[in-house]
């Protein structure tokens, strides 16, 4: 229930530790809310009360996976984004941008926006872009990794991202940690002509995922990660609300050293001598996604001694923007001294920038988790006729309208959503019967949702067909996923796809998976679907035995 407020009680100004925003009592709407008995019983503790404590709206998060509405439009999340950016720059070096990309999504919608938020005022070290969730992602054919890759590249360029401004292009996973320790080597090879760093992107890239993998790796000091809360991570749009940020280790020759050591000592390592605890993480993230990475820290923090030495990275790290000298400290919590961090280089999440457009924000919260992707996407394929209709739940409509022959349509999307197959005649009918209810599942809520849901609006298609075996496009039906349509060599095919109003159909060509429709078992017999096929998951840097 959300909590009663204060419009009398001043802010603190003090930042919530998993949003960053300034915690208040005085508006339920507004970022940082804290219900007004709680936030008093906090204020009575003094400051320290208030540090580490977290708003209404992370608490309900973390603890239900609920995000409450909050008045944060479009502009004000650009606005903040763009006025971190233009902050003078630090150690005579502009701040680096880590853009995460969904590759789910591309052609990423928010990419473009990138060189107008970095405007002429921003003298930018370059951007590096991380094409994020590739463990989702089956691999349809050897080389989907390099192929990925160019699509991210061919994405950048569109964007006018290229050349010097274009730093690298890595692909991660944030959840499993594949990926993670290349791109953390790549960034320590920034540091001398990089200052700060800023991780940008679109809600729901796993910006604030990346953040926190990156606070428990080599990339950020040794002592910061007990300290710092993590970003609140959650499949709502738009939860980093202020800027989080945690300290950079300097990547010193010796720290390289030890770093390279410790990661070829991993790398002879096989899956059977790990210790039983990290196999059984090892097989919780395999079920979770294809590709798979173990993340470690060669510094390890040490334990605490009645004699304190000056290490610059035993520094424990304060959530506010500028160190301040604390009169009275706290041997749990202590803060950083000025000159403690005067040379100090930073990494910042910021508040992901909310997609247009986008079926997502139409969306309640418990659909919102039933449309985005958590675990490894198996993809479903059926061979349709014209004349027939692929629903993907509500949220989007295919239909076959004319062919001379079959063809192949391979559904990439949440393994939740329900996949209906009908014939033309019959598909207005199944969407006024069942939109709302059980067997198209999203949106969920009975004809008093679709009554608030807008309609969906039709966008004819022309594709030719390369061969049974490639797919000539994908259909992306906004953020709900996306159909790979596979069809004879030069067989003209006429489609019509249909997304809610006001969210955007895009014809993706080339597919991102080519040869996602080889991905599948036999033909499910008296039915248009094949029998769905899982391929195994690939774990980096450990060594290889006999078995997968």
């Amino acid at each position: 229930i959300p909590g009663v407020p204060d419009p009398s009680v001043p802010p603190s100004g003090v930042s919530c530790s998993g949003c960053g925003a300034e915690l208040q009592c005085a508006d339920g709407g507004a970022p940082g809310f804290v219900p007004a008995e709680k936030y008093r019983s906090l204020v009575s503790e003094g400051t320290a009360g208030l540090r580490g404590a977290v708003c209404q709206r992370c608490w309900a998060l973390a603890h239900h996976g609920r995000a409450l509405r909050l008045q944060l439009p479009p502009d004000e999340h650009r606005r903040v984004v763009s006025a971190a950016l233009r902050r003078p720059p630090r150690h005579g070096r502009g701040p680096l941008l880590l853009y995460v990309l969904d590759v789910l999504e591309l052609p990423d919608p928010v990419l473009p926006q990138v060189p107008a938020l970095l405007g002429p005022g921003v003298p930018a070290s370059g951007v590096l872009v991380v094409g994020n969730k590739v463990d989702l992602l089956p691999a349809d054919a050897p080389g989907h990794l390099r192929r990925l890759r160019m699509s991210v590249a061919e994405a950048c360029a569109r964007a006018g991202l290229a050349g010097a401004a274009l730093v690298d292009i890595r692909l991660v996973s944030a959840k499993t940690g594949f990926g993670i320790e290349g791109l953390v080597s790549r960034l320590q090879r920034s540091w001398k002509c990089a200052g700060d760093v800023y991780l940008l992107g679109a809600t729901n890239s796993g910006k604030s995922t990346l953040f926190n993998t990156l606070l428990r790796s080599d990339y950020c000091k040794s002592r910061a990660p007990d300290i710092v809360d993590r970003a609140t991570v959650s499949p709502w749009p738009g939860t980093t609300l202020n800027l989080l940020k945690f300290p950079i280790i300097n990547p010193t020759c010796d720290r390289i050293f030890r770093r390279q050591e410790r990661l070829k000592e991993e790398a002879t390592k096989t899956e059977d001598e790990l210790s039983s605890e990290e196999k059984n993480y090892l097989n919780h993230l395999k079920k979770q996604g294809y590709l798979v990475g173990e993340v470690g820290r060669t510094f390890q923090r040490q334990k605490a001694s009645p004699v304190v030495d000056f290490d610059p990275d035993m520094l424990s790290y304060s959530i506010d923007e500028d160190p301040q000298q604390s009169p009275k400290k706290r041997e749990e919590r202590e803060e950083f001294t000025l000159n403690e961090v005067k040379d100090a280089r930073w990494c910042f999440d910021t508040p992901g920038i909310v997609k247009e457009d986008c079926v997502l924000n139409l969306l309640t919260e418990k659909e919102v988790k039933l449309v985005l992707p958590t675990v490894a996407i198996v993809p479903r394929t059926f061979i349709l006729k014209p004349g027939t209709a692929l629903f993907l739940a509500a949220l989007g409509r295919i239909d076959y309208l004319q062919g001379e022959k079959s063809a192949w349509f391979s559904v990439v999307a949440s393994n939740l959503l329900p996949v209906h197959i009908t014939t033309l005649s019959n598909a207005d009918t199944i969407y006024e019967k069942h939109a709302g209810h059980e067997l198209l599942k999203v949106p969920m809520g009975g004809e008093e949702r679709m009554k608030e849901f807008p309609p969906l609006v039709p966008q004819d298609i022309t594709l030719k067909g390369i061969g049974t075996t490639e797919a000539v496009a994908d259909i992306k039906l906004s953020s709900a996923g996306w159909v790979a349509v596979t069809a004879h060599a030069e067989e003209e095919l006429l489609l019509r796809a249909y997304t809610p109003k006001g969210t955007t159909v895009v014809v993706r060509e080339p597919p991102l998976l080519p040869y996602i429709s080889s991905v599948r078992g036999s033909r499910i017999a008296g039915t248009a679907a094949y029998r769905t096929k899982k391929p195994p998951s690939l774990v980096e840097n450990l060594k290889t035995t006999g078995s997968s």
